[in-house]
């Protein structure tokens, strides 16, 4: 049995899960797997995170580069995060001739296909199962038990910090600043929630995914974003009473005029399974032409869940090495077919208004609608507060650009306070 040995760069909480990991079950590993798998090295730019751990000083370097070089290693885990200086690690040691495992989609979404080549010009592995889903498994099966399907859409809850806001604002009533603040306290969010509020962090994992399902490139930079910050209790207590739940969706769908891809805010039957996936859990929904629908559901983040799916990698990897037959699977993306304008997009939508309250608003307001060919399903009016009252539309399928280009003349009418909520509504 051939000794893999493996460098760690990052010691932070995902690291830390690593090092727990592999320190538990390397014996296992050993028996089940057949891979003997020897953690020797470690990169941190702060040395009292591995003091904490009890990392031998020796082993020990804040010179992720001097761990790259090193020759008796096989594997390096990338923890950094980020495009910059996780960028230059990841290349460096692919080109360096040994395989990378890394956790970080911004990377992968952003600079996947220089990645990928360099794994491939190189004849190593590189392997980011954590990227996504943290502890769900969702690009192996990508890669190897849905690949006789042709995926028509993949869309899930990829971001546990929003999930966990949205389900205590469905719950409890909270408003969207003291989900915010709870989350935070809890651990959650961090300090500035910027990449998961605005939707950011669900781009960068649906580009991957998309890619994956579709085998065609898709970057970051490819993929509207809206957040949560808009959401308010009412708009939360509206779908209930519809009948909807309000998630934070990262969507993708094969259409015969390109790949349509999305992160929003978006209302879901109560009746879809994806519905009553709640607090920091996340799902992954899968659509293939063979197998159906199939549903991925599980932790999404924290220490242990996300190093379940590094240290899955490196015991693959591993294996690989063992036998003499990495690159099995490198970048799979050889067709390129166009990302959709949004603009194109077909929905129904869902829309919260404060207007004048005074008698002909509906009809002004419907016939803005009508000079756009958007076609209004339902109307809702409750609580009206003189000399305003708040309106809340359902529409029939429509465009997102006629929707959008309805609700700009309607902002100018002046009977309008406000537009105060457009969400998308999802039939799936």
């Amino acid at each position: 049995m051939r000794t893999v040995n493996v460098g760690l760069i990052g010691l932070g909480t995902v690291g830390s899960g690593v090092v727990e990991i592999l320190g538990r079950h390397a014996g296992d590993f050993r028996r089940r797997a057949g891979v003997d798998i020897r953690l020797t090295r470690y990169a941190d730019r702060d040395p009292d995170r591995a003091a904490a751990l009890g990392l031998p000083a020796g082993a020990f370097t804040t010179d992720a580069f001097e761990l790259i070089s090193d020759p008796e290693l096989d594997i390096v885990i990338e923890l950094i995060g980020g495009t910059g200086v996780a960028r230059d690690v990841v290349l460096t040691a692919l080109t360096s001739g040994k395989s990378v495992v890394t956790a970080n989609k911004a990377l992968m979404a952003s600079h996947g296909q220089e990645v990928m080549d360099a794994a491939a010009q190189h004849g190593v592995d590189i392997a980011f199962e954590a990227s996504v889903g943290g502890g769900i498994p969702i690009i192996s099966p990508l890669k190897h038990c849905l690949v006789s399907n042709e995926i028509t859409s993949v869309m899930g809850i990829v971001n546990g910090t929003t999930n966990y806001m949205l389900t205590r604002m469905a719950e409890d009533g909270l408003d969207y600043d003291s989900a915010l603040a709870e989350a935070q306290a809890k651990g959650f969010a961090e300090a500035d929630p910027t990449a998961d509020v605005d939707g950011l962090d669900a781009a960068a994992k649906i580009a991957i995914l998309a890619s994956i399902a579709f085998n065609s490139r898709v970057v970051m930079d490819q993929v509207p974003a809206e957040g949560i910050r808009s959401i308010s209790a009412a708009d939360v207590a509206y779908a209930a009473e519809m009948g909807y739940a309000i998630k934070l969706l990262a969507i993708a769908r094969r259409t015969e005029a390109g790949i349509d891809i999305r992160v929003h805010p978006t209302m879901i039957r109560m009746s879809h399974p994806m519905s009553g996936v709640n607090g920091v859990y996340n799902a992954i929904y899968v659509v293939g032409d063979s197998v159906g629908e199939t549903m991925f559901f599980g932790e999404g983040a924290g220490s242990l869940p996300a190093a379940s799916a590094v240290v899955g990698d490196v015991i693959e990897v591993a294996r690989h090495i063992s036998r003499g037959c990495l690159g099995l699977v490198g970048c799979t993306c050889n067709e390129e077919l166009p990302v959709r304008d949004m603009g194109d997009l077909e929905t129904s939508y869902y829309l919260r208004l404060r207007v004048v309250d005074q008698p002909g608003v509906f009809g002004r307001v419907a016939a803005a609608f009508g000079d756009h060919g958007v076609s209004l399903a339902s109307v809702i009016q409750k609580g009206a507060d003189e000399p305003t009252a708040e309106i809340v539309y359902v529409t029939h399928r429509a465009t997102e650009r006629a929707v959008r280009a309805a609700l700009a003349e309607i902002e100018q009418l002046d009977i309008v306070e406000s537009v105060d909520s457009v969400l998308r509504v999802e039939d799936l």
